[in-house]
């Protein structure tokens, strides 16, 4: 089982006069990755070079920083925590010292890893997808019923009958909203894994 953070996270570390920091995020999706890369990355710095992991999909860079030096140690420091949908940005303010390829890797791998390390975690649960049909008036009691167990919407289609939503939600969470949509459509909505679904 892999973790997330619980929240965002920083740390700020000096090796031979050259200031590192690290600042970490839980994302779902690579545009969030991508958004906050550029929120807290500081144009003023030497380089700042990211990571992220996302399931099967990552990405890193090194920023200007020899190739290999900065974004997959960042990488590798995500993966060897356990963590998933997580980015991780290590900021450097060059200090007159120059580390070599190895102290590079050393210090954004271990600015990264230590940021992790004292990071809130969160384990991260079987995710579930379902497909709901509903008629067109019940779709606003649906929407409501969505807000709450933090359901990701990932697809939408209309027809004659109403509205067909795939939704991507913690597989925990499945059962309750169902029952939820049950109660107050009067079992007017379908509900069922996309394994079902055909």
């Amino acid at each position: 089982m892999t973790d997330t953070l619980a929240a965002p996270a920083s740390h700020a570390t000096e090796v031979r006069h050259s200031r590192f920091l690290a600042q970490a995020a839980p994302v779902e999706s690579p545009e969030e990755a991508l958004a906050f890369i550029a929120r807290v990355s500081d144009p003023d710095a030497t380089h700042n070079c990211w990571a992220w992991r996302i399931g099967q999909d990552y990405r890193s860079s090194d920023d200007g920083e020899p190739a290999g030096t900065a974004g997959r140690p960042i990488l590798a420091a995500i993966d060897g925590q356990g963590y998933d949908r997580v980015v991780v940005v290590v900021t450097r303010w060059f200090g007159g010292i120059k580390l070599g390829a190895g102290g590079l890797v050393r210090a954004y791998g271990g600015a990264a890893a230590e940021c992790l390390r004292l990071a809130p975690r969160r384990p991260l649960g079987a995710m579930a997808e379902l497909v709901l049909a509903c008629p067109f008036e019940e779709l606003g009691t649906v929407h409501a019923a969505l807000a709450a167990p933090a359901a990701e919407k990932t697809g939408e289609s209309f027809d004659a009958e109403g509205a067909r939503l795939r939704l991507r939600l913690p597989a925990d969470q499945a059962g309750p909203l169902q029952a939820r949509l049950r109660d107050a459509t009067r079992d007017r909505v379908r509900c069922r894994p996309v394994e079902a679904a055909g």
